[in-house]
């Protein structure tokens, strides 16, 4: 597997409903010194993610336009729109979003995540 088929599969891990109820396996994910900037315009830290998403309603989200790229030898970038829709049209949500992996030993770790909504 390449670098982006890894960084995209640990992205679909982190959007998927065994995932986000299981604060060890979200805690695995990301970094101590984890930062988000929410699509909401909330700031979280990694002990807030781990204690509030897995309380959080899931709702299923998918990927497209996924790309990677190499800021280091053990750090990437990565972007996608992320879209989250729903049987009412009008409820559906679409946003950007960029993460920051950083390879720790032969783990990889999220630093940094960020959404921005796109608007309807």
């Amino acid at each position: 597997m390449n670098l982006s088929q890894t960084l995209m599969q640990l992205e679909h891990s982190l959007l998927s409903q065994d995932t986000r109820r299981d604060a060890a396996a979200i805690s695995r994910l990301i970094a101590e010194d984890f930062i988000e900037f929410g699509a909401s315009g909330s700031v979280w830290a990694k002990a807030q993610v781990v204690e509030q998403l897995p309380q959080q309603p899931f709702t299923q989200r998918t990927i497209s336009e996924f790309s990677a790229k190499p800021l280091s030898e053990h750090t990437v970038l990565v972007t996608y729109r992320c879209h989250n829709p729903s049987a009412d049209r009008q409820s559906s949500t679409h946003s950007l979003r960029s993460s920051i992996w950083r390879k720790r030993g032969e783990e990889w770790e999220m630093i940094f995540h960020q959404g921005t909504p796109i608007p309807q």
